[in-house]
């Protein structure tokens, strides 16, 4: 498996992305939220796996695709 290491320029850098995609549409939203997650792989205070996002994108997606929340 592979190991991330901390680093806070990273971090830092995705979620200025994230912040900058985020916008008006749903899909903006899905991105930023994409990269927000992504960033947690080198966040030392997240214990997060490329497994655990890949679910979480995963559900998003299904969620989104099914009609969203509010059904």
């Amino acid at each position: 498996m592979t190991e991330f290491e901390s680093d806070e320029e990273r971090v830092e850098c995705l979620r200025e992305i994230a912040d900058d995609v985020r916008g008006g549409s749903s899909e903006s939203e899905q991105i930023a939220a994409i990269l927000y997650r992504v960033s947690d792989l080198y966040d030392a205070d997240e214990e997060t796996t490329p497994k655990d996002i890949y679910l979480n994108v995963r559900n998003i997606l299904n969620v989104k695709e099914s009609g969203g929340l509010e059904r």
